[in-house]
């Protein structure tokens, strides 16, 4: 009972203080005039009766009190007749209401310069800088490379423009990865947004406001920047707010401009009209195609999507560029062998004109930069490595009868027609590619229609829930060559109409990266299941849009994954350390020319001997071949390459078995 009177009284003068405190300012200060005097006074008086050397009288008494009453209030405490006091504390009330405007004036001025602040509508004054406009899950990945990407440079900043709160950005910067900017880089440490940690660290600096808006770019100072990344937004609008921020970016940036621009839309459809609203010189990747090409070059040859990740991300080798200094006039053919710790890989012509794998009798002009992998950009130095070419160790490769395949497609999504096209290109005749995925009649007149315009691939489409276990169970997974489960909703009638051949076909609605991502979990559940039933590990590539949730995936280490958001956000990155990339990788993901490709190591050297990496280039390069790495069967399950090992020292020794893989750059 007691207690409940305690809080009862508790929450009586609280009530009452809240009607003190709505009763206006004028009410405030009579009280608190009120609660001085109470305490004040009482005070000054036992500090004057304390006193030993205070006046003996009463009247000298009071005025003791009242002169230790003034000092203390600041006004005043003067003694002599009743006009002269008033005048003094009308003077020191007047002085006193004076000092506390100003302090008020200067402390409102400062909060709302700490206000602005916080809000981010500052202008970033750096040169130099990298840009990033626009919020999505691709943030972080483009935040997480650049930095690793900057890990060995001073004085680096990363300037990020978004419709977000400030201090809400540099919240969940700092929370998605892990209190830092980034995984410290080689050498490097990461950066805390906002701050400075020294040598070696980038600074995150955030600004809010809309990216479509050319007088806003400006708070980023995108004029200065090396390079601006536009980050395409989730939802069905994402590729629109692209071109739009591309046409604001493009009344920001003067022309000519030495600024890299880069961009990614996911609707093919929108591809072209991303360019032209970038103008000349920017760059603009398109998702769909890019994912649906690596997607099926990953279902026909087990371990590319590794083989790309290392290519990609910071922390390996990567794509580089190097003067052809001491290799003018001579042929590509010579210059494989010309670099020891760095794989060779094509030319950058003086024209801009990219080549990649050219003819091994090309000649290499003087003006030409010789396009190579390596760890940075520092270790691309000519050395030959011709003397560590073992003759007896190079084999012919033994001829190779390719027998039809069969391939299934689980899902249906925007990409899913991109997909069938690319098989239908890269599959050897006789394939055959089954097709399950939610739909009506409707969708499946559809899809056979797409089928229909294909040359080599016979396609069958089937109706049917793929996270049913029923469904997998009736289609005899184990008995496929391959199997590539991408992203779908659990509408129906996802499958997209038919266009002409030649000719994109509609894009159905845009699907949603977290339930799509559940559905395709729930299918690698079951089909894990039926993989452990038959004793043997299914032959599968998989699509996910969130990185995330590839880490819950139910799939072997080391199992093909394709994540959409990730694998642009790499790419974006890559362009805007080195804008000639582009070119690069437009080469490299067209349909025509050449590409990656897990080729038997027994088809280019003896097994079960030593042979140094630089026998393998050359074996390589009498079949037209650039050899840039190998993968170890023995190793597959292992992390954090699983047996994948690219750029090695052309002088470093290894003894492939028969069921070893050596990466090369070739011609289908």
């Amino acid at each position: 009972m007691a207690q409940q009177h305690t809080t009862s009284l508790r929450l009586r003068l609280r009530y009452r203080f809240d009607n003190l405190v709505a009763g206006g300012t004028a009410a405030l200060v009579g009280w608190l005039a009120v609660a001085c005097l109470t305490v004040v006074v009482p005070a000054s008086a036992v500090l004057v009766w304390a006193d030993r050397a205070a006046p003996a009288t009463l009247s000298g008494r009071l005025t003791a009190v009242w002169v230790s009453v003034g000092q203390t209030l600041k006004v005043g405490g003067a003694v002599g007749p009743p006009l002269y006091v008033l005048a003094s504390v009308t003077l020191a009330l007047v002085a006193l209401l004076f000092v506390s405007t100003l302090v008020s004036l200067i402390t409102t001025g400062i909060n709302q310069r700490i206000m602005s602040l916080r809000r981010g509508h500052s202008t970033v004054l750096e040169a130099g800088h990298t840009v990033v406009l626009g919020w999505s899950e691709q943030i972080f990945p483009v935040v997480t490379e650049l930095v690793a990407a900057n890990a060995n440079q001073r004085r680096r900043a990363i300037a990020v423009l978004a419709p977000k709160d400030k201090v809400d950005m540099e919240d969940e910067i700092a929370t998605g990865l892990g209190g830092t900017a980034a995984r410290p880089g080689r050498g490097g440490t990461g950066a805390r947004p906002g701050t400075r940690a020294g040598a070696g660290t980038t600074r995150i600096i955030c600004r809010s406001g809309p990216t479509t808006d050319p007088t806003v770019l400006a708070r980023v100072s995108p004029q200065t920047s090396k390079a601006v990344l536009v980050l395409p937004p989730d939802g069905d609008t994402g590729d629109a707010h692209v071109v739009k921020t591309l046409l604001a970016l493009d009344a920001a940036l003067p022309r000519p401009r030495d600024t890299v621009v880069v961009a990614a839309v996911r609707d093919a459809r929108n591809h072209l009209t991303a360019r032209l609203a970038a103008g000349p010189g920017g760059h603009v990747l398109c998702a769909d195609e890019i994912i649906a090409r690596l997607l099926v070059q990953t279902a026909l040859q087990p371990g590319l999507s590794l083989v790309y990740q290392e290519l990609l991300d910071f922390d390996g080798d990567e794509f580089y560029t190097a003067t052809a200094d001491g290799l003018a006039g001579r042929t590509f053919g010579e210059a494989l062998l010309a670099f020891t710790t760095s794989s060779v890989v094509g030319l950058l012509h003086a024209d801009g004109r990219v080549v990649l794998n050219p003819d091994t009798g090309t000649e290499i002009g003087a003006d030409d930069r010789i396009i190579l992998v390596s760890e940075d950009d520092d270790t691309a130095v000519p050395e030959p490595a011709d003397p560590w070419v073992d003759e007896d160790a190079i084999v012919t490769a033994r001829p190779r009868s390719r027998r039809a395949e069969r391939l299934l497609l689980l899902g249906w999504n925007r990409r899913a027609p991109l997909v069938v096209e690319q098989l239908d290109e890269f599959a050897g005749p006789g394939a055959t590619l089954d097709v399950v995925a939610l739909g009506d009649g409707a969708a499946r007149r559809s899809a056979a229609e797409v089928a229909a315009a294909r040359g080599c691939l016979e396609v069958a489409f089937h109706s049917g829930d793929i996270t049913d276990p029923d469904v997998l169970a009736k289609l005899d997974v184990p008995s496929y060559d391959s199997v590539i489960v991408i992203g779908e909703t659990d509408r129906e009638g996802t499958a997209p109409a038919a266009a002409p051949p030649g000719a994109h076909p509609p894009a159905p609605a845009a699907e949603d990266g977290s339930g799509t991502d559940d559905r395709t979990l729930v299918t690698l559940l079951h089909l894990r299941a039926i993989g452990e039933a038959a004793g043997c590990e299914l032959p599968l590539t998989t699509e996910m849009s969130d990185d995330g949730n590839r880490l819950l995936a139910p799939a072997r280490a080391g199992a093909d994954f394709i994540v959409s958001g990730r694998l642009i956000s790499l790419l974006m990155t890559q362009i805007s350390e080195s804008g000639h990339l582009a070119d690069v990788f437009a080469e490299l993901f067209r349909a025509e020319g050449s590409e990656f490709y897990l080729r038997p190591a027994a088809d280019y050297v003896r097994t079960g001997r030593e042979v140094a990496f630089a026998t393998v280039v050359e074996s390589a390069r009498r079949r037209r071949e650039c050899a840039v790495g190998y993968r170890l069967h023995a190793q597959t399950a292992t992390a954090p390459a699983y047996g994948v090992r690219l750029n090695p020292d052309k002088r470093q020794r290894v003894r492939f078995g028969e069921h070893d893989w050596v990466v090369v750059l070739a011609e289908n």
